[in-house]
């Protein structure tokens, strides 16, 4: 209506210092080469390195195709924001046809917190944030609110429709595996109270006890390819199309969950973090999800807070429905809460879906296949407390490159060889910048844990911070760029030979991530792939934690083991400080 006005918009200060940051080098082509080289050289024989070298260096001819790939990027990337990002995304994220489920979606769980007042409130500034002094660029918070992945065959797309004249005023509110669209301001542009939210969720759950409507959100956990065509049946319906766009639409999805059995203590977190990454199953909350959406908050009532999402940190608008539905739901004292608005509030809405017969088809065969998914995916988490980054600086140690070391040590231990791994880096240094892979295994590190597990030779105790450029992406981009040109693919990446030898360096065995904490958050994520390890990782003064994920099928992986493994070679690496 006309008479209603915008949502009051937050300062958008934190996003003006975006075109101030440098934009995304293009490595030059030869040093991109010559670590690709060092990369191989731990997992290739001598014959398949000297092939390889005469592949780089035909590539490398003055005039030749990759001088012509390299400029083609380099123009890229002098018109552009970022030249990399996009490929990342589409490569990593778009085209990858797995379900979302374990494979693809990150998550984080936050301490339990007790909420008894409304101290702290948040206010509407958001800093900006800052690493080694230099700013980091804040893009990927504007595009957190009201945007949604968009199922596809072949490969997926995101909408974003926080930037529209017209902004979405709603959350969608997941309860009992039914939708409902929130409106979270009052007519003025004010944000609901506390007193109105509560009126507005016991009007959700009054009106969702209705168990028959078939959970359509399931729909969400299946492979993209199943997921896209059953997206196109829906959207020939047009009370489907609405309810579908209003959840993309909306400004995110907070999940009300029915509470987990009981377990003991010591399955408490492990049990969480299940419960987070696929909701437990079809019998429980797998059903009350939109896994598309870009942000998906999840509550019950054991006070624990999750956030499956595509990025991280949360912004402050999502904390706000947090601590109101804390406020809600916690234990505690009988709350003093503001003083209502007297406008009348409008019903929340239930959206509506026709469910024809392949659609409910399909529904059946989601229930079953994240049923499987859930039976698959194994989590070990590590709470290390013998020592924490405050110990490594101390001894001059980079934390991070000492717990890198640490991982691949345990790898070696388990399996008795070593594999290709990588760290995800962070790219916001650079304008746009979102997320790059730095592979972490190379011949000293190698060296380092043969010599760590022979008893005869001294181990060096000076472990750096070993950083590179990203070989993967630049490669990436220059494929691309031949693609887009309608150049043939270069022998580098198309020679049978070559291709199985990159295949070493580049067919991750580890998957691994540090997400900086202060308060304990504990993040995980799920293998990106069958035969691949995850390990996401928080270092803290005095102590560490570390999440690592496996397939249980994949009966070579043991995540079990491999956390066991983790915690000697800490305990063992100490020893050399």
């Amino acid at each position: 209506p006309a008479t209603r006005r915008r949502p009051r918009a937050p300062s958008r200060a934190w996003l003006q210092g975006g075109a101030s940051l440098p934009t995304q080098p293009v490595p030059t082509l030869q040093h991109t080469c010559e670590r690709y080289l060092i990369l191989l050289e731990p997992f290739v024989e001598v014959d398949e390195l000297k092939r390889t070298k005469q592949l780089v260096q035909e590539f490398l001819k003055p005039g030749g195709v990759g001088e012509k790939l390299q400029k083609g990027l380099e123009r890229k990337a002098h018109n552009t924001d970022n030249w990399l990002t996009d490929y990342m995304v589409q490569t990593d994220y778009l085209d990858n046809r797995l379900p979302v489920v374990a494979y693809s979606n990150n998550s984080g769980s936050f301490p339990r917190m007790d909420f008894r007042d409304e101290e702290g409130q948040i206010s509407e500034a958001l800093p900006v944030d800052y690493l080694g002094g230099k700013p980091l660029c804040m893009k990927q918070y504007s595009q957190m609110l009201s945007s949604c992945r968009i199922p596809g065959l072949e490969t997926d797309s995101v909408v974003f429709h926080g930037k529209t004249s017209y902004p979405s005023r709603c959350i969608t509110l997941a309860y009992n595996s039914q939708f409902f669209m929130l409106e979270v301001y009052n007519s003025d542009g004010t944000p609901l109270t506390v007193h109105q939210l509560c009126v507005q969720l016991e009007r959700i759950c009054s009106s969702s006890l209705e168990t028959s409507t078939e959970p359509v959100g399931i729909l969400t956990s299946l492979n993209r390819d199943s997921w896209s065509k059953c997206y196109d049946r829906l959207i020939q319906d047009k009370t489907n199309k609405e309810a579908l766009s209003a959840i993309q639409r909306s400004i995110c999805v907070v999940c009300l969950d029915k509470a987990m059995p009981q377990v003991p203590d010591d399955m408490y977190t492990r049990c969480n973090v299940l419960q987070m990454m696929h909701g437990g199953g079809s019998q429980w909350n797998s059903a009350n999800r939109w896994f598309d959406k870009s942000l998906q908050t999840l509550f019950y009532l054991c006070w624990l807070f999750f956030c499956p999402s595509v990025a991280f940190p949360v912004c402050h608008l999502y904390f706000i429905l947090f601590i109101y539905i804390c406020l809600l739901f916690g234990n505690s004292k009988k709350l003093e809460i503001m003083e209502s608005s007297t406008v009348p509030l409008p019903t929340p809405q239930k959206l509506h879906f026709n469910i024809t017969a392949d659609i409910k088809k399909a529904i059946e065969e989601a229930k079953r296949s994240i049923d499987k998914i859930v039976q698959d995916l194994d989590f070990s988490i590590l709470s290390f407390n013998h020592y924490g980054k405050n110990f490594l600086k101390a001894n001059k140690m980079s934390p991070d490159a000492f717990i890198q070391m640490a991982i691949q040590l345990a790898y070696y231990r388990v399996h008795r060889q070593h594999c290709a791994s990588y760290e995800a880096a962070s790219m916001r240094l650079f304008r746009q910048g979102r997320v790059g892979e730095i592979p972490s295994t190379s011949s000293a590190s190698v060296a380092f844990v043969m010599a760590f597990n022979d008893p005869n030779k001294k181990v060096w105790g000076g472990l750096g911070r070993g950083r590179g450029v990203t070989v993967f992406g630049h490669f990436l981009g220059l494929q691309h760029q031949a693609t887009e040109k309608n150049i043939p693919m270069p022998d580098i990446f198309t020679d049978e030979a070559s291709v199985k030898i990159s295949g070493k360096v580049f067919d991750y065995r580890l998957a691994t991530s540090q997400v900086p904490s202060k308060s304990g958050c504990l993040p995980c994520a799920g293998p990106y792939q069958y035969k691949t390890y995850d390990i996401c990782y928080t270092l803290l003064k005095d102590d560490m934690t570390f999440v690592v994920s496996a397939f249980k099928t994949n009966t070579e992986n043991n995540s079990e083991e491999l956390k066991k493994a983790v915690e000697d070679a800490l305990l063992d690496m100490r020893t050399i400080l």
